[in-house]
């Protein structure tokens, strides 16, 4: 068993948000991998099994809020008895990277991500697979908090939907192959220019004003 995490926020009012981009990753798996199965209340989220790449995976959109992620990894991790190096991976949003860019890793700081940040002070530890999915950086003079929790532009889907496909490829090769085959084969096709200034692991905080970051 392996266990994919797709972080956002729940409720109607954050559908297809920026900061939901891991939730929509996650739809993608679901739709190719679990067609038909309905989703189970499980680890304070919702979760449905799948299996991806050949193995057997649980595909869980946390339910708690982005800030306490931790707490669904955590219980779900707990009670499969998995190993976050090698059984465990995030996807997220990425300010740092621009729209319809990936970027996988196989362990990294939170760079500022509060679900994040969550997930290794739960687990007490940041050796874990996260993969990023870009959504660009605000542009002046819009806050990072509501650049997250505002909806992609038609424009923006028109990169940012390919790459959902291209992320849920690498989730299916990560289960099946493992992470350096995965960064190897999807981070190549990513490309140097998708980088923000910020830095190349994609730093970002869209923390204090106590809203569902």
């Amino acid at each position: 068993m392996k266990l994919i995490v797709g972080l956002g926020n729940p409720g109607s009012e954050y559908t297809k948000t920026r900061h939901n981009a891991g939730f929509m990753v996650l739809d993608v798996l679901a739709q190719r991998h679990a067609g038909g199965a309905v989703a189970r209340a499980r680890f304070q989220s919702a979760t449905v099994e799948a299996m991806v790449g050949g193995t057997k995976c649980l595909l869980a959109k946390p339910t708690t809020f982005m800030n306490l992620s931790g707490r669904s990894v955590g219980e779900a991790l707990r009670f499969y008895k998995l190993d976050p190096a090698t059984d465990l991976l995030v996807i997220t949003d990425d300010v740092a990277l621009d729209a319809g860019v990936i970027r996988l890793r196989s362990a990294g700081g939170a760079g500022g991500h509060n679900g994040l940040k969550d997930i290794e002070r739960m687990l007490g530890t940041d050796a874990y697979a996260r993969l990023r999915v870009g959504v660009g950086a605000p542009p002046a003079p819009v806050s990072q908090v509501d650049w997250v929790l505002g909806r992609f532009s038609e424009d923006e889907m028109v990169s940012v939907a390919p790459a959902l496909d291209r992320a849920a490829d690498a989730a299916a090769t990560w289960a099946s192959e493992g992470v350096e085959t995965a960064m190897n084969r999807f981070n190549a096709k990513a490309g140097g220019g998708g980088f923000k200034k910020a830095d190349a692991a994609g730093q970002h905080s869209t923390a204090g004003d106590g809203r569902p970051e």
